[in-house]
């Protein structure tokens, strides 16, 4: 198959992340012409895991009308206890709990489902946009005002502006030549869904050991969603563990806090690193989500970060679009790395901190921990505003993440 597609707009990736822009763009903007890539044909994952939907993050998809659909299948995180101990440790001493909402009725994150919001979001956006998929790009070009996708069977993809949404391990961001900055933490991150004997009541626990966290997430029901640090050798042993010994792992490592405990899915494993492209645009191309950065999972913030990346580049984007410029030239691409640069930075940062402060056993460096997680726990206004930041809550940044339409 041979001859040239043209579009207005061409994303790589069929993800939620590359999904969502999707049909932000197609909202906004009358008439555009939208291509979604992906190697493989798009689906509904199959397995039960969930993503953390911070409050901030989760305005964008009620301006997009998705919400009422994920919501009705979601579990809203109604308080959060952070716990510390060190290897061996039978006491679990709670030094830090956040309760509360971030304004009235509104709790500080939800979690969804991932096959629910996956398939609220394909279901949105099928009749908006032409999905090309399976399909595999062999080469990407830009110049003069189109970037070209070239596909293995020979077909070229054209348009001002295209977005790589493909994951951490990017083909199109090395293919426009793109670095990266980072480096292994020599973890696994280990994934789970979890039922329980006890109710979670909405509560998070999220249990620092000297491995690294242990956070479990509730999710409808007497279910949970785990995510679970550990060094990369002793999470090979756990993953050799047939399920009722996994289980059993499982409810030591959360201190019999929910009872009994079975395994709703095998648990799975993946290395933990940090990394952060040293761009996140080049000629025609925007870099956004795992693409652009990819940060420990120890504040759940992974998939919020690209829903935030989403919202400022549907803007920026649909504000060219508006005032008939050219929504791929570098200006316009610009203003969506400034918007985007400071925020990733920060996030990582912080996750790294963290992931550096409490996963060792230590004991000076537990004992300064612990008395400052103390005095957070204690200082109201230092909570909301904690409460707020990890919510993704602003009054200054997208349009989209204000609960406004672009």
């Amino acid at each position: 198959m041979s001859g040239q597609q043209s579009f207005d707009v061409l994303i790589v990736g069929g993800g939620p992340v590359g999904l969502t822009l999707a049909l932000a763009l197609a909202q906004s903007a009358r008439g555009i012409r939208i291509g979604l890539v992906d190697r493989r044909p798009l689906s509904v994952p199959r397995d039960n895991r969930a993503s953390a939907i911070a409050a901030g993050v989760r305005r964008v998809f009620e301006v997009l009308g998705v919400w009422p659909l994920m919501l009705a299948h979601s579990q809203a995180i109604t308080a959060m206890r952070i716990t510390d101990s060190g290897q061996g440790d039978i006491a679990r001493p709670s030094f830090l709990t956040f309760e509360g909402d971030v304004a009235p009725g509104e709790p500080f994150a939800h979690m969804v489902p991932n096959h629910v919001s996956a398939q609220v979001l394909l279901d949105a956006v099928s009749d908006k946009i032409t999905v090309i998929a399976p399909a595999e790009i062999t080469g990407f070009a830009a110049a003069g005002k189109l970037a070209q996708l070239q596909l293995a069977d020979g077909q070229i993809l054209a348009a001002p502006l295209v977005v790589a949404a493909d994951g951490a391990r990017s083909a199109l961001r090395g293919m426009a030549g793109i670095g990266v900055l980072g480096r292994p933490y020599g973890q696994t991150g280990l994934v789970a869904t979890i039922s329980h004997e006890l109710p979670h009541d909405g509560v998070a626990y999220e249990h620092f050991r000297p491995a690294g966290p242990f956070a479990s997430l509730p999710l409808p029901g007497n279910s949970s969603s785990l995510v679970w640090t550990e060094s990369t050798d002793e999470a090979q042993r756990l993953l050799a563990l047939d399920a009722s010994e996994a289980a059993a792992e499982i409810e030591a490592a959360m201190g019999y806090a929910l009872g009994a405990v079975t395994l709703e899915d095998k648990l799975a494993g993946f290395p933990l690193h940090l990394q952060i492209a040293r761009d996140f645009v080049s000629t025609r191309l925007a870099l956004v989500g795992d693409a652009a950065h990819v940060v420990h999972p120890i504040a759940g913030q992974g998939l919020n970060l690209g829903l935030k990346d989403i919202a400022a580049l549907a803007e920026v984007v649909i504000d060219a679009i508006r005032l008939g410029l050219d929504h791929g030239a570098d200006d316009v691409l610009e203003r969506y790395q400034a918007w985007r640069r400071f925020d990733t930075a920060s996030m990582a940062a912080m996750t790294d901190g963290l992931n550096s402060l409490f996963s060792n056993d230590v004991p000076p460096v537990r004992a300064i921990r612990d008395f400052g997680l103390g005095l957070v726990d204690r200082a109201g206004p230092v909570k909301s505003a904690l409460i707020r930041t990890a919510a993704g809550v602003s009054s200054n940044g997208p349009k989209l993440l204000s609960g406004l339409p672009i």
